[in-house]
């Protein structure tokens, strides 16, 4: 049963986002001259209910999953990288690895199902619901059951830990169609404009990923509600990053948001609990072309934006650093009276 999806998010604190922004304001700069940095100090301020927050403790999670609609034709990969790609990730080998050892993260990768069954390995999970999706182009992608699972998986994904920040990841040869789909169906967008190539299929590949994404949203126009649109279009992986991100609001953990299809669940995610809006922060902008269009329409701006867009938590792990950063300039910087300096 998936009753605990509605439950409020946590509250956030805001005499120590005041404390905190009446501290930016006596630290020696001009006030607003660090820019975005100074918000990032109030908003963890006011997550962690202290006016000197840290980020110590970092969580990183690939969910990973394989999608039906991949028979539409809609990859320039096979499916069987899906789960390559997974041993690559527990075997230190992928971009987000390199960096979750950079930062120290606590880093694992639950697999929810992909074609062929994995084997166990150190840091990865292995929950395998089904060997992939159904494809959304003759059905819903899961079945109710199916879905509670994967959203369960996600908000118990980090829950024996204390962690001050959550980042989610994905893996799912496929996906990209999937998260153009939500957001269609979500925001009754034009497909062309949601729909680009991913990892890089050609013109003919972009065309059937714009007609197999037509066809599902004609096959399951009367769906209404934000959680049936994430059963008939999500993949496991991504159903589990809502779980994630309503599942550690609930619990008063933010979430980085990472790219275009972790921003798919965030949207499904606050559109199922809009309570839990203020605590996602956005990484990064997408090169994926719709990723911009769709944080206009959410109203969110992201912290970076290096044309990046492989995906992984990479655009997410890159900007763990910026908010430490953040966070120590707004604790280590000295106020115009402990350094002794005039201010205007």
């Amino acid at each position: 049963m998936s009753d605990w999806l509605t439950k409020p998010a946590a509250t956030i604190c805001h005499p120590s986002r005041n404390r905190a922004i009446e501290r930016q304001q006596s630290l020696t700069k001009p006030p607003g001259s660090l820019g975005r940095l100074e918000l990032l100090a109030v908003d963890f301020a006011g997550f962690q209910k202290t006016s000197l927050p840290t980020l110590n403790n970092v969580a990183i999670r690939v969910f990973a999953g394989d999608h039906g609609v991949f028979d539409e034709g809609v990859s320039a990969f096979p499916q069987s990288v899906t789960g390559q790609m997974i041993y690559n990730f527990v075997s230190g080998g992928a971009a987000i690895t390199v960096l979750a050892r950079q930062h120290s993260a606590d880093f694992s990768v639950i697999n929810l199902g992909t074609m062929e069954p994995l084997e166990d390995f150190p840091r990865l999970t292995n929950i395998q619901i089904a060997p992939g999706t159904a494809n959304f182009c003759k059905a819903p992608a899961m079945t109710i059951e199916q879905l509670d699972i994967a959203l369960g998986a996600g908000r118990d994904s980090v829950s024996d830990l204390a962690i001050d920040l959550f980042v989610g990841g994905e893996m799912g040869i496929g996906n990209t169609t999937s998260a153009a789909a939500i957001f269609c169906a979500l925001l009754n967008v034009d497909v062309q404009a949601m729909v680009g190539r991913g990892t890089g299929v050609d013109d003919d590949g972009l065309k059937r990923k714009q007609q197999a994404v037509k066809r599902g949203l004609e096959l399951h126009k009367h769906v209404a509600s934000p959680k049936d649109v994430l059963q008939c279009f999500g993949g496991f992986e991504i159903a589990a990053l809502v779980g994630a991100y309503i599942g550690n609001a609930q619990k008063g953990i933010p979430s980085l948001v990472d790219g275009y299809i972790t921003t798919a669940a965030a949207l499904a995610a606050c559109r199922i609990n809009p309570s839990i809006s203020d605590w996602l922060l956005f990484s990064h902008c997408s090169a994926e072309a719709a990723h911009k269009l769709v944080m206009q329409d959410m109203k969110v701006e992201p912290l970076i934006d290096l044309e990046m867009r492989l995906g992984e938590a990479s655009g997410a792990g890159l900007v763990i650093p910026l908010i430490k950063s953040a966070l120590l300039l707004h604790s280590e910087m000295a106020t115009f009276d402990e350094a002794g300096v005039s201010e205007s």
